[in-house]
């Protein structure tokens, strides 16, 4: 029987510069030149502003759970291996929120406001970033 691989994220030209960072460790979001204000998921317009300044700094690394949930069933065959896992919204110290997985804890010990910091997973050829608490 053929090994069911998990669906991975699509790496554009947008996004190339974030999972660079995630294969050498680091997370990187955008930052807006013009309004100062952090940018998460990857884009070429500030959605703050509008405007088209935007650079890419490294993160903290660090949040708080912002909210959660704990999956007791597989979302497909290739996630059936993880469970539980857990699935959570991140706000990192720098305002943008993060979809991700926490990891390395006890499920029944997640709570939202609970601080975490990054760890990156590798999955199939891709570093992936992932949360566990501090």
């Amino acid at each position: 029987m053929d090994e069911i691989m998990k669906p991975l994220p699509i790496i554009d030209n947008d996004s190339k510069f974030f999972w660079e960072g995630c294969e050498k460790n680091k997370l990187f979001i955008q930052q807006c030149q013009s309004c100062s204000l952090h940018i998460f998921y990857p884009r070429i317009l500030c959605p703050h502003c509008g405007e088209e300044n935007v650079t890419w700094v490294e993160a903290s690394g660090e949040g708080t759970i912002y909210s959660y949930t704990i999956a007791r069933r597989a979302g497909g065959p290739a996630f059936k291996g993880d469970l539980p896992y857990c699935v959570a919204l991140v706000e990192l110290e720098e305002g943008v929120r993060m979809m991700t997985n926490i990891i390395d804890t006890d499920m029944e010990a997640i709570h939202c406001n609970q601080k975490v910091k990054v760890v990156f997973q590798k999955v199939g050829e891709m570093a992936l970033p992932m949360f566990t608490p501090v």
